[in-house]
């Protein structure tokens, strides 16, 4: 390492962001986890029921959506509306804080779409570089097979 390395020349962040950090670290895990990413963008168009939701979002369970999507409600990105109707209707939307994040999430989606061959060449390097295979005991699923690529 020499005087020219950009190592020797970034400040060290620190502990003074550590607390800014802690701060925002439960709202990243909610709006950063697949299924959120999933339902907010499947949400931006308009209120979704329950079953469409489960229908589009492939490969989410019962439980989990409905998890993720309480967890969303709590949060305050998606409202739950029943209706008194035989049978009951209940839709799911976003409020006016849940269409904020709508945008960057199409905006993610768009970079994995333009993104995906890149992405997967790589993997494919990597696996065949590391003699891993198709298999990642590391980080998530190949890109070629995720469903949050495949909905997004």
């Amino acid at each position: 390492m020499g005087p020219d390395d950009s190592r020797d020349t970034v400040p060290p962040r620190g502990g003074r962001d550590a607390p800014a950090c802690a701060a925002v670290a439960p709202v990243l895990a909610r709006v950063g986890d697949k299924w959120s990413v999933l339902i907010v963008r499947a949400l931006g168009p308009g209120p979704r029921r329950f079953n469409d939701l489960k229908r589009d979002i492939g490969g989410i369970s019962q439980r989990m959506l409905s998890l993720t999507l309480r967890g969303l409600e709590r949060d305050g990105l998606v409202t739950r509306t029943v209706f008194a109707t035989m049978p009951p209707r209940v839709d799911y939307a976003l409020t006016g804080l849940g269409r904020s994040l709508w945008e960057p999430v199409e905006a993610l989606g768009a970079w994995a779409h333009r993104h995906h061959p890149e992405i997967a060449a790589a993997q494919r390097r990597f696996d065949a570089a590391s003699g891993e295979g198709a298999r990642d005991p590391g980080g998530p699923r190949s890109v070629a097979g995720d469903a949050l690529t495949a909905t997004l």
